[in-house]
């Protein structure tokens, strides 16, 4: 598969990178927004700006409306179908804090809503591949639902006091063998992606480190620690590094003409 030109894949990237922060961040807002009365349960959460009362409402709505407005910009610089596509995310966007109230898989529509941007690249580009776009796509999926498992095996106690559900309360003592499949089901989408869209030696390397840190987190990660499962939380970042370079390095190679 040829390969895009550097000043418009480093423009795109660019968009893409102020699109994940911004939504994300909006994310947070219409999160703290709908837990602003459940966050003041929970030890870990209990300082978060509105349930505190640092930040009243009105003013989260106004910093939600600033988001979605600078949100809207970066959308308007896509093609219009790929525009359509991204518009769509809102509604996960939106409703995703909700399903923590009456399902053990809020992790579920999180990931879905959390992983929309992979569905968008191709298409930001003029390529419509869905063989690539899907598997792309399923492999975040199955990987934001790991470590946010992880993430809510922090707060299972006090979870289970304040009637909030998780895959961390679902899969409990088995949770480390779903990762195990979890793991499988992630490498094998992003194996598969990497396949069709023809990348070379540099995506596979990548990978293989990446693995070799997700069954190291899976190993050690204690989920009955708090502090351990934060750190193996935030650590999944560095994972995410490890993608990015060897997807970086195979891009440079191909571009070099290596292969």
């Amino acid at each position: 598969m040829s390969s895009a030109s550097i000043l418009s894949t480093a423009w795109m990237l660019s968009v893409f990178g102020v699109g994940a922060f911004v939504m994300r961040g909006a994310g947070c807002t219409i999160n703290d927004l709908w837990d602003r009365d459940l966050d003041n349960k929970v030890v870990r959460t209990v300082e978060r700006p509105i349930t505190s009362g640092r930040v009243s409402v009105k003013q989260a709505i106004i910093f939600l409306g600033a988001q979605l407005t600078v949100g809207l910009f970066v959308l308007l610089q896509l093609p219009l179908n790929c525009f359509v596509l991204g518009a769509s995310s809102l509604i996960l966007v939106a409703t995703y804090p909700l399903f923590k109230r009456f399902s053990y898989y809020p992790q579920a529509m999180l990931s879905a809503c959390f992983n929309w941007g992979a569905l968008l690249g191709f298409p930001a580009m003029g390529i419509w591949d869905w063989s690539v776009m899907i598997p792309l796509y399923l492999s975040g999926f199955f990987w934001c639902m790991h470590y946010d498992t992880i993430y809510g095996h922090q707060d299972k106690k006090f979870d289970v006091k304040v009637g909030i559900k998780s895959t961390a309360l679902a899969w409990g003592a088995h949770s480390k063998q779903v990762f195990k499949g979890l793991a499988v089901a992630q490498l094998c989408c992003y194996s598969l992606a990497g396949f069709l869209a023809g990348m070379g030696p540099g995506f596979y390397t990548g990978a293989a480190f990446a693995a070799y840190r997700l069954v190291r987190m899976i190993r050690k990660v204690d989920l009955n620690n708090p502090d351990s499962c934060q750190y193996y939380f935030i650590n999944n970042i560095k994972t995410g590094h490890v993608f990015w370079m060897g997807i970086l390095f195979d891009y440079l190679m191909r571009m070099m003409g290596i292969y």
